[in-house]
């Protein structure tokens, strides 16, 4: 079932892009193939619709198929990887800069005697560094040389992973953004040592808005009636999600079954969709992304209940920042900055607000780091911010702990 649903997925966006795209498709997809593709580039804007969703859809179909290839058995990760790769490819990843960076990764597996299935995952996220790809290729003419410093980027990807885990201890769902954001930043700092780094840019695409929303509602609708058709025309057993932290991994097609997921993913997306209309700002690539990853870890460790204190604090820092509460970089924060939602699901609201809010301003400083070739951005700022929490939610555990003991052997001798 699963299978159907990232085949249908993928259908849905490649349909939409030949509908909007028509004959323009070939030449659209060779500017997105061409152009920079570092944080912020929205492929709506620099190809028109049609390109943008049908590199999109394109590329959830082969790494679906690929899934298919290595005889895989889906599940949750399996959604939360797919969708997260269709929503970046709207804004960074494209038909060519993706596949070194898996190459590179599948080569560290065969180096270490393992099956590729070990670390396919990690290839999936780890394109997250694609436009290294485009920046060296196409941006400095290293041709061939560029290609190999992809594959070994790709090369180190596993190990770096498996470390970074230990790190954040499963509270940050973009393990492998938080790895790349490393790898970024030693990339952002060799290619400024020579010059040759990125200089920051911002494509935002605003028209269109009528179109891109009809899209995501129907969309979404679809993928939640699907669920409800799975499970009897019920909601019941929805519930069961949200007692869970979310903490990496939760996987809910695992944990309860595939039709409450879906659910979830359409229960997300439709909300995703909601408050970036509703707080004013644009339905775009990177938006549309931030609402594909979210919805995807519906499948993974989010749900409304871990969600909602993170939410909650980002918008308090994009309230009383120096940043609009609707500009890019605060929408941006929200609907990524869920990656904190673990913080939230395992020691309550308090601390998922503070996360969130921790948040907020951590992420509009780390992407210099990287110059933006680390197109999870906020999965490198939630891996900060989840070390430096979780040692100051244990002090003040263990604070409240002896506070309560004394005070109960002070009752005692009293």
């Amino acid at each position: 079932m699963i299978y159907k649903f990232l085949f249908f997925i993928s259908s849905f966006f490649i349909l939409f892009g030949l509908v909007t795209g028509n004959v323009n498709i070939p030449s659209q997809i060779a500017t997105i193939i061409k152009s920079p593709d570092y944080l912020i580039t929205d492929y709506v804007e620099i190809a028109g619709v049609g390109g943008a969703f049908f590199n999109s859809g394109l590329l959830m179909l082969l790494f679906t198929m690929l899934l298919k290839l290595l005889r895989v058995n889906p599940t949750g990760v399996s959604i939360a990887a797919v969708m997260t790769i269709g929503g970046f490819a709207l804004f960074g990843k494209n038909l060519f800069n993706v596949w070194p960076i898996v190459a590179g990764v599948f080569l560290y597996t065969l180096a270490v005697g393992e099956n590729l299935r070990t670390y396919l995952y990690v290839a999936f996220f780890g394109t997250a560094l694609a436009p290294v790809t485009t920046h060296l290729v196409f941006g400095n003419d290293f041709n061939i040389l560029g290609i190999v410093i992809v594959l070994l980027i790709g090369f180190f990807l596993p190990p770096l992973a498996s470390f970074a885990l230990t790190l954040h201890k499963g509270y940050n769902l973009y393990n492998v953004g938080f790895t790349a954001g490393f790898l970024g930043m030693f990339i952002g700092a060799l290619l400024r040592a020579y010059d040759l780094h990125p200089e920051p840019r911002l494509i935002w695409h605003e028209k269109n808005q009528f179109l891109l929303a009809v899209f995501m509602f129907l969309f979404f609708s679809i993928v939640l009636i699907f669920g409800f058709r799975l499970n009897g025309w019920k909601l019941s057993g929805y519930k069961n999600i949200l007692k869970y932290s979310g903490k990496l991994l939760t996987d809910f097609v695992l944990l309860e079954n595939e039709a409450i997921t879906f659910i979830n993913v359409g229960i997300l997306g439709l909300v995703g969709t909601i408050y970036v209309l509703g707080v004013g700002s644009k339905l775009n690539g990177p938006t549309i992304g931030g609402i594909m990853t979210l919805a995807g870890f519906g499948a993974l460790g989010k749900h409304p209940k871990n969600v909602l204190p993170v939410v909650v604090g980002v918008l308090i820092g994009a309230l009383t920042n120096s940043q609009p509460f609707n500009s890019p970089a605060m929408v941006l924060a929200v609907l990524f900055g869920t990656t904190l939602a673990p913080i939230a699901g395992e020691f309550g609201f308090l601390w998922g607000v503070v996360a969130g809010y921790l948040h907020s301003a951590l992420v509009i400083n780390v992407a210099s780091l990287h110059f933006g070739m680390n197109l999870y951005n906020n999965g490198f700022s939630g891996g900060f911010v989840a070390m430096f929490l979780l040692p100051i939610i244990e002090a003040f555990r263990n604070i409240k702990n002896k506070f309560f003991e004394r005070l109960k052997r002070s009752s005692e001798e009293w």
